[in-house]
């Protein structure tokens, strides 16, 4: 079982999380990009050549707990993704995934967009 796998079968909500410390700059990070609704940076632990997340610095803890006042952010996380892949040179492609719980290899309750690319994506993915 993949590591992130493995998190994600003992992680759970609630409480602050690696996420919101980087957003405090508590944690240091890789930054590609921020405003006052999120910031991307590079993942520590990178899945392909290019893997960046676009956190969103409202904690939502999971994208099936957002709410109808969250679909302006959801898709400012969307375009800041697209935007940040084109900074990066991601010109040939990437791939956008958020994870949902355990099933889904959630293991940071707090919503992100991976946005992976670099190289050829297989599919499927999982």
């Amino acid at each position: 079982m993949a590591d992130e796998v493995a998190k994600a079968q003992t992680a759970q909500p609630g409480g602050d999380t690696i996420f919101g410390k980087i957003i405090r700059k508590e944690i240091p990070s890789k930054i590609i990009y921020e405003d006052d609704q999120c910031i991307a940076f590079h993942d520590v632990a990178p899945q392909a050549p290019t893997h960046f997340l676009v956190v969103p610095r409202k904690p939502i803890p999971q994208i099936s707990k957002a709410e109808d006042c969250d679909e302006a952010l959801l898709g400012h996380l969307l375009l800041v993704g697209k935007k940040c892949a084109e900074q990066v040179g991601l010109t040939n492609g990437y791939r956008m995934v958020v994870n949902e719980g355990p099933d889904g290899a959630q293991s940071v309750y707090h919503v992100h967009i991976h946005v992976l690319g670099g190289r050829q994506l297989t599919w499927p993915p999982g």
